[in-house]
C-alpha cells in the first residue's frame, strides 16, 4: 500500500499538542495545509468532516469529504476519504517522549485501483504539505 509519512518532535506535553490538533477553529492560526470548512463542529468518531487541502501555495484548494475513523484522545486521530477507485487515510499519532516532549507522526495511506495513477501527480506536494503542517503545529504549540 503506498503511503507518505512525516514526524517531528514538539517541546510540549501530549495534551497541549492534542488540544491544538483537534481545535479546528484554531487551524487557520497555524495550519496552511489542511483547512476545516466546518471549524465549529468538534471531531467525533464516525462523523463526516468537510476539509480543504492546499498541498502547495500555488495550487487551488481541493475539498474532500472525509469521515473520522479513529479518535483516541491525546493519542490518535484519523480520517478517511473515499472516491471511486481511490481511498486515502490520514493518521495523526502523538507519542509521549517524557519531560514535556511529544513525537507527532502523520501518515497518509493510499489504496484502491486508482491510487497508483493519482499518487505520482500528488506525492511530492502532499509530502511537502504534511511536513509543513508538522512544522507549523510545532511552531504554534511551542509559542503558547
Amino acid at each position: 500500500m503506498p503511503s507518505l509519512y512525516t514526524e517531528i518532535e514538539i517541546n510540549a506535553s501530549r495534551a497541549e499538542v492534542w488540544r491544538s490538533l483537534v481545535r479546528k477553529d484554531h487551524w487557520l492560526k497555524w495550519n496552511t495545509y489542511l483547512y476545516d470548512l466546518t471549524p465549529n463542529r468538534p471531531f467525533r468518531q464516525g462523523d463526516r468532516v468537510l476539509l480543504s487541502v492546499k498541498r502547495d501555495s500555488s495550487e487551488a484548494e481541493t475539498e474532500i469529504e472525509s469521515y473520522i475513523t479513529r479518535l483516541q484522545p491525546e493519542a490518535t486521530l484519523s480520517f478517511t476519504y473515499h472516491a471511486p477507485g481511490f481511498k486515502s487515510e490520514h493518521v495523526f499519532e502523538l507519542q509521549d517522549l517524557g519531560r514535556n516532549r511529544t513525537q507527532y507522526l502523520h501518515h497518509i495511506y493510499f489504496s484502491g485501483a486508482l491510487a497508483n495513477v493519482f499518487l505520482p501527480f500528488i506525492r511530492q506536494d502532499e509530502q511537502q504539505g504534511i511536513r509543513r503542517m508538522a512544522w507549523e503545529l510545532k511552531q504554534f504549540v511551542e509559542r503558547y
